[in-house]
């Protein structure tokens, strides 16, 4: 599955004129406010943080909800406690879009991460147009030295970015970038299948100094007790607050309150 998500996402970009549209961009975003820093408002000393997700549909589930409302959804996960807003704009198995990330930065006054498969220069530039201020960056998908490239691109534009990482190998690469928040997936994009050791496991070899983000597979008070247990900083949680009757009460059960 990760393969033909990935295969289409090049079909896409080949059919758009990135240089083009890079230059274009780059006259726009002078007049950008600046981004808002998710790791300011992640990195709490007395509790674990949650990011809330913006997300239709999953590549294993199917439509996880109906009419989805991207301003009120947005405005119920910052009432509720949420620390940051995560947007798929993955368009073909996600049915996200780049116009949900842009209402949710107009709705909230929380920073907004951008979940995608980017991997050229151009999807930097436009989630920075986009209103994103910080970008997910897989590093499965991409040699070290192009995913650093990247990275260096999004620290020019002045976009956090959030490295993912699924297992020790790939926590090794991120050894020679120096990332400041890395996200540990609980998901095998492989096989879709979730396991919490992957972050327990993993957050045990990141550097104290390095923000430390579970995503996938936290669905109760007590999967966010074990990860917090396992020093983790945040949790990114999308299908169980928008499958959930009132994603703000699930949100405050999440965070004890």
């Amino acid at each position: 599955m990760l393969s033909e998500i990935v295969a289409k996402k090049k079909q896409q970009l080949l059919e758009i004129d990135q240089k083009r549209e890079i230059e274009k961009i780059s006259e726009a975003i002078d007049d950008l406010p600046p981004p808002r820093s998710l790791k300011r408002s992640i990195c709490k000393d007395y509790t674990i943080s949650i990011i809330a997700e913006i997300k239709r549909r999953s590549p294993s589930k199917g439509k996880l909800i109906e009419n989805l409302q991207v301003d009120k959804m947005v405005q119920l996960y910052e009432d509720a406690g949420a620390s940051a807003i995560s947007v798929l704009t993955e368009s073909n198995y996600f049915d996200g879009s780049v116009d949900d990330l842009r209402l949710a930065k107009k709705s909230c006054n929380l920073p907004i991460l951008r979940k995608d498969f980017i991997f050229e220069e151009y999807q930097i530039w436009e989630s920075r147009y986009i209103g994103a201020d910080a970008i997910l960056l897989i590093v499965g998908l991409m040699p070290p030295d192009r995913l650093n490239h990247l990275y260096m691109i999004a620290e020019q534009l002045d976009l956090e970015v959030l490295f993912e990482v699924h297992d020790e190998y790939e926590f090794e690469v991120l050894k020679l970038i120096h990332p400041q928040i890395i996200g540990i997936n609980n998901r095998d994009l492989k096989t879709f299948e979730v396991n919490l050791t992957t972050s327990e496991t993993l957050a045990s070899m990141i550097p104290p100094r390095i923000i430390r983000v579970a995503e996938s597979g936290i669905n109760s008070r007590n999967d966010i007790i074990r990860m917090e247990e396992s020093c983790i900083d945040a949790a990114l949680i999308g299908e169980s607050i928008v499958t959930s009757p009132d994603p703000a009460v699930k949100i405050r059960e999440l965070l004890g309150k």
